[in-house]
This record gives C-alpha cells, sequence and structure tokens, in this order.
C-alpha cells in the first residue's frame, strides 16, 4: 500500500482508499502494431473499474499488459502492484503477486471435472478461497463438481472462470467481457458475485461491451479510444452524460 489510511471496502468510499495499482504511461505493441498509447490510471484497492470503449480501442490489450502476458510488449511504462513492479515480471510472477485475468474465453479445461479445474488452480501457493467457501458462493458449481467443466453452460463457465481465480490468493481481479453471451438474467447474478468479491477487498478491472451493465457496478470509469485515455472519473457521471456515451461509447 502507498500509504497507511485505513481501508473502507464499500463502494461510496473507494476513491479515499490508498492507491494500490498504478499504471505509468504504458506502450504496447503487437509486433509493430502501437496498440496502447501512453495510458496512465491509478485504481485504489478494492475498487471496480469499468475499462471501456470502442471495439479495438486497447481494452484487452491494456488488461493483458498488467497481467504480463507474453504478448503483447510493453516497451514502455510502468506498472506498480502495492510497491512491486509489475513491469519487470513475467505472467507468472505477476501472478504469484495477486494478479488474476479472466480471459473472454475462460479457458475452461476440457476433460476436467468442475473441481479438477479449481484443484488445479491449487496446486501451487499462494491458495485462496478454499473449495468449501467457492462452492457457497457458486452453488451451481457445487451441484455440478464431478460434471466436465467444458460442458457446462455459458453462464456456469463464468462461473467457474471466475471461481478458478479465487482458488488463488489474488489481489487484482481483471475480467474480460465476462457478460458476453449471457442471458440478462445471469448478468445479474454475476454483478451480484462481483460486488461481493470486491466487498472482500479485491480489486477488479472489467472490460466489458455491455458498458451500461459495467457501468452500473463499477465505482469509476475509465475510457479509451484509439489506445490511449479520454475519460478517467466517476462511472455514474458516464450514466448520466449521454454526449460522452454517444461520443467515446456508442450508445
Amino acid at each position: 500500500m502507498l500509504d497507511d489510511k485505513p481501508f473502507d471496502k464499500r463502494a461510496n468510499n473507494a476513491a479515499t482508499a490508498p492507491t494500490f495499482l498504478s499504471i505509468w504511461n504504458i506502450e504496447s505493441y503487437y509486433g509493430e502494431s502501437y496498440i496502447v498509447q501512453d495510458v496512465s490510471f491509478n485504481v485504489h484497492e478494492g475498487e471496480i473499474i469499468a475499462l471501456l470503449g470502442r471495439n479495438g480501442a486497447g481494452k484487452t490489450t491494456t488488461l493483458r499488459t498488467i497481467a504480463r502476458m507474453d504478448s503483447p510488449e510493453l516497451r514502455h511504462g510502468e506498472i506498480w502492484l502495492d510497491h512491486k513492479p509489475l513491469h519487470k515480471m513475467t505472467s507468472y510472477e505477476a501472478a504469484q503477486e495477486g494478479i488474476a485475468l479472466v480471459p473472454e474465453d475462460r479457458r475452461i479445461i476440457q476433460g476436467l471435472t468442475v473441481e479438477e479445474n479449481l484443484k488445479l488452480a491449487q496446486i501451487a501457493p499462494p491458495i485462496g478461497w478454499s473449495l468449501e467457501r467457492i462452492y457457497e458462493l457458486f452453488p451451481r458449481l457445487g451441484e455440478r463438481r464431478t460434471q466436465d467443466g467444458s460442458t457446462l453452460s455459458g453462464g456456469e463457465q463464468q462461473m467457474l472462470a471466475i471461481a478458478r481465480a479465487l482458488a488463488r490468493d489474488i489481489k487484482v481481479l481483471l475480467l474480460d467481457e465476462p457478460y458476453e453471451g449471457l442471458a440478462p438474467v445471469i448478468v445479474q447474478e454475476i454483478a451480484k458475485t462481483l460486488n461481493y468479491i470486491r466487498d472482500q477487498g479485491i480489486t477488479t478491472i472489467i472490460v466489458e461491451q455491455n458498458a451500461v451493465a459495467a457501468l452500473k457496478l463499477a465505482d469509476r470509469a475509465v475510457i479509451l479510444d484509439t489506445g490511449q485515455v479520454v475519460y478517467d472519473d466517476s462511472a455514474q457521471k458516464v450514466l448520466e452524460d449521454e454526449a460522452l456515451r454517444a461520443r467515446y461509447l456508442a450508445i
């Protein structure tokens, strides 16, 4: 933590919490394609950030850069998590420090049961939530613990992907399109789950094309346009500003 100020997990106090994750002037490339262009923003501990923008704005690239994936390539800038330089780490080292990326395709391992997918995440420390606690939060997964994870419904697979992240001892949850293809009732269920996760002190950054759903969940919004930050402020203000939404989100 960057100071000793007490952390209040409630959403309306998130902006007064200490800076926990700092992204400073990052520039990321796929080959010679310049995708993320001098992006900077800070995240307070326990906040939910909606990282928004049109297709191709650089949202997923930013998440992957924070998670220190092999691609994209970070050529400039720094990323700090609780005083630790993520920008100098591999994806494995970043995961050891508490960064968890839930990708758009969820990557449920075919041929393994729900419980085997969860146990696989706990093979090496640091271990996070117990299976009992996970099943308490996701009772459907408990009911299907012996079912092949790849045969679950889309909503259940998303729950499993999030649960698998929680099976590790994580500090920051990065979600790429968690609502994609899901019925509205399932979206609401996952949103309630994410609010509960936030109340446990886990910082969350969510990339989502369903911008309204993400904004209703988030404390703050960061909007990207052609790889650059064009807005960094209250999520509620975006919901209330029709002109801003039309300009950058086409909604």
